[in-house]
């Protein structure tokens, strides 16, 4: 996957990049794995915006996405690589030998007419989907399940993997993305490979109006507002920090830099090997 960069003929396409597509084979979706998306623009049931700064957004379908790869000692034969508008990675359509078809999300590398398949004994190849115990350490993977049966949780988005660092007992130590070390069920399936698309990060939507076909909506700075609206509102000119000199803050007071959010009495604690690496400071 390659990023273009359009040429500068307006201010609007001057920082605009895009994706080529290149590796999409199917521009048409299957009919029958389509589900419906009501949006909520971030209300709740009852109608209030407990999620600012959403709404609006192009017409989007679900691709309905098999995430538990169960269809096991079934060999299937990717169709087709496809867009899909609800993640960042690219989808793969499979058929399998009874007929089946069935969305994955694709991983890097993985070609139209590949045979790949899930369960427990399968090879270890980029696609396929087996048991933490059967997988090499130093294998990287995606799609990773977090209980057994449930479905891959972790390691979905563009470019992210998981790195399986060793095995001890029940458990298996996972190196997230974000430099985390968890544990995880050794029984819990994950997919061999990168999650596909990896330049995703590296695309500029260069215009406020490519936010919008997101359903991004505006946000303003707390610091353009009144001291009633926002913390950090107010002062005779720019003021920093609302010209008292605080951290900054959300509009309930909250530190918006620095806080941790992470509950101290988590059940999952006991999971979590090593914490995520923390902002180096010169």
């Amino acid at each position: 996957m390659a990023i273009r960069k359009l040429r500068p003929m307006t201010p609007a396409t001057r920082f605009y990049s895009i994706a080529t597509f290149e590796e999409i084979t199917k521009t048409v979706p299957e009919k029958s794995l389509l589900a419906p998306i009501k949006k909520s623009g971030g209300r709740n049931n009852m109608g209030r915006i407990t999620s600012r700064h959403r709404g609006g957004g192009h017409k989007r379908q679900y691709r309905i996405i098999d995430f538990k790869r169960d269809k096991h000692g079934v060999e299937a034969k990717v169709v087709a690589i496809e867009y899909d508008p609800n993640r960042s990675g690219r989808i793969a359509l499979l058929s399998y030998a009874d007929g089946e078809k069935r969305y994955i999300v694709a991983p890097e590398g993985l070609k139209v007419g590949t045979k790949i398949s899930s369960g427990s004994g399968v090879e270890v190849q980029v696609g396929n989907a087996l048991p933490l115990t059967e997988i090499p350490i130093g294998t990287f993977i995606h799609n990773v399940e977090m209980k057994p049966g449930k479905g891959g949780q972790l390691g979905r988005s563009a470019g992210n993997s998981l790195q399986l660092m060793a095995k001890e007992g029940d458990f298996a130590q996972l190196k997230l993305p974000s430099g985390e070390v968890r544990k995880v069920p050794v029984i819990c399936y994950a997919t061999v490979g990168i999650v596909s698309n990896g330049d995703h990060e590296n695309i500029s939507l260069g215009k406020a109006g490519r936010s919008r076909w997101l359903g991004i909506r505006p946000q303003s700075r707390g610091m353009a507002m009144n001291p009633v609206d926002h913390p950090m509102g107010g002062g005779e000119g720019r003021s920093k920090s609302g010209g008292g000199g605080q951290h900054p803050e959300s509009p309930w007071g909250k530190y918006a830099k620095g806080l941790k959010t992470r509950r101290r009495k988590n059940q999952s604690n006991k999971y979590i090997v090593k914490r995520r690496s923390s902002r180096q400071t010169r």
